[in-house]
């Protein structure tokens, strides 16, 4: 297996003229992307870098960031990106738990960085064309002359170490080697049905797995990454229509952000002919609706991790909504029961218990960064159990009901949240929803709805939907909740804790469209 600064050099060599990169007026092929990256590991070896060391960066997606990644792939670094909103203790918990040597961050940033305790120790880079005292300007590094780069390390190096969400604890950082990455990124293109030339809008964040994969997979197929620094819907719409996009790779939220978009029906999006998304289940009612806006000639459900790239792929997701489909062509996974004591306590067909996953795979990480304490829990007889649960119906495809921690026992029964929001979905007034189980004497837990609504609807009409829906009675949602917002995490995970701790906003007035 190559190692990825082998592979970028392999792009550049293949297509030097083809349009690599976009980000706003910035437009590089990739041989004009090498002198930059070049440019960029000669600085990183003035400034005393080496293969091995961590290098963090707080940065938007843009062509500082993408530059960057590419840049430590051929000095051997350890990129550790984090999400540009960190906080100064979040920041110094990732400078101290990676031992870092180094950070890059642009002013959105700032606060953070000016605020952390250990920021000060590092060698700093700063994206832009400003800097402060004791500061690196990145730009001006790479806009410097310097030879065009070679490859130091080999494919079992460390590449990147993305750090996981945190929601319920300190995140804990996902090493992965060189040869992960690459197989991970020939999957994407594989299984995705990507094509030479492809464009993909870069919007998911590059301290993102799926981010991460879209920027490895156009570069082993000479295609455009068009940066997005980000989420906005109608720049999105913008961007589609003027550099001609491809193919998307979204979280179920932004594809609900672009087409419920004022400007979704004005605008062409005629170009996009695969549609792919991961990081959460998708409502029926989403699914239906992307299904008849884009009339796409593929539509990827893509069910992953940080962990291991990929778990299942279903190549046509509207045909059997919900399925997240059968292992992917590095992977074997089953399922096996809730609170199983080992991996061949498998569950039976239709039955739900937790996903496990083959850690011999091409893809997958060997264990998290100095946490023993989250191997002994994840790490299991060579499998790692994501923590999510689902079942595998008569025909062998996995359905991805929720984490083993939202589960909703409620008078005994197992009651899966996502069943229920995507029954809910498909009312017409239903623009978002989220289920949860809240605290109840007498049940354990009560199973309550959070609507986002887009017109007037009563607890009443919507209890009587669940209800010839077919949804079994003990499944139906005892209390709604309509709100203004869903909370979501900066990559659009539903935050289904904060719900149950009441860290949410009711609805302020009825939709002004109301009825």
């Amino acid at each position: 297996m190559l190692d990825l600064g082998t592979s970028f050099l392999a792009s550049v060599a293949r297509d030097p003229q083809a349009l690599a990169l976009v980000d706003g007026e910035v437009r590089f092929t990739y041989a004009q992307w090498l002198d930059k990256i070049s440019a960029l590991v000669a600085a990183f070896d003035r400034l005393g870098l080496k293969p091995g060391d961590h290098l963090l960066t707080a940065l938007q997606n843009g062509w500082q960031s993408a530059t960057v990644h590419w840049a430590c792939q051929l000095a051997g670094l350890i990129i550790t990106p984090i999400n540009w909103r960190v906080n100064a203790d979040e920041l110094d918990f990732c400078i101290e738990n990676s031992e870092g040597r180094a950070l890059v961050y642009q002013d959105v940033s700032e606060p953070s960085v000016r605020a952390s305790i250990l920021a000060g120790e590092l060698v700093i880079l700063r994206a832009g064309s400003t800097t402060r005292p004791g500061e690196f300007s990145l730009d001006a590094f790479c806009n410097e002359k310097a030879p065009e780069a070679v490859a130091r390390i080999s494919a079992e190096a460390w590449s990147v170490m993305l750090y996981t969400s945190g929601t319920t604890s300190r995140p804990k950082g996902v090493p992965r080697r060189h040869r992960a990455e690459r197989a991970a990124g020939i999957a994407h293109v594989a299984q995705n049905l990507y094509h030479r030339g492809e464009r993909t809008l870069g919007v998911m964040p590059l301290y993102h797995t799926m981010g991460v994969r879209s920027l490895i997979a156009m570069s082993l197929i000479g295609g455009t990454f068009v940066c997005l620094p980000r989420f906005d819907a109608k720049r999105a719409l913008d961007l589609i229509a003027s550099e001609g996009i491809t193919n998307l790779y979204l979280v179920p939220t932004l594809y609900h952000d672009l087409v419920y978009c004022d400007d979704f029906a004005r605008s062409d999006v005629s170009s996009v002919r695969k549609l792919g998304f991961a990081g959460a289940s998708m409502t029926d009612g989403l699914l239906q609706k992307l299904a008849e806006a884009f009339r796409p000639e593929l539509f990827v459900n893509h069910y992953g991790s940080s962990e291991i790239y990929t778990f299942t792929i279903d190549q046509n997701a509207p045909a059997k909504p919900g399925s997240a489909g059968k292992a992917g062509i590095n992977q074997l996974v089953k399922t096996v029961k809730l609170n199983a004591a080992s991996v061949n306590d498998v569950a039976s067909a239709g039955e739900e218990g937790e996903i496990v996953a083959l850690l011999g795979g091409d893809e997958s990480f060997e264990g998290y960064w100095r946490r023993p304490d989250a191997d002994a829990r994840a790490l299991r007889d060579g499998w790692y159990f994501t923590g999510d649960t689902g079942y595998v119906d008569a025909a062998g495809d996995l359905f991805v009901t929720g984490r083993v921690d939202d589960m909703i026992i409620t008078g005994g029964e197992n009651v899966s949240p996502v069943e229920i929001e995507s029954c809910l979905s498909l009312h017409p007034a239903v623009l978002e929803v989220a289920v949860v189980g809240l605290p109840d004497e007498r049940w354990g837990k009560v199973i309550a709805a959070f609507i986002k609504r887009s017109r007037r609807v009563s607890e009443e009409e919507l209890d009587k939907f669940c209800r010839e829906s077919g949804l079994a009675a003990f499944k139906r949602p005892r209390c709604f909740v309509f709100v203004d917002t869903i909370p979501k995490s900066p990559v659009g995970k539903l935050l289904r804790r904060l719900l149950v701790a009441g860290e949410y906003q009711v609805e302020l007035m009825p939709p002004s469209n109301a009825v």
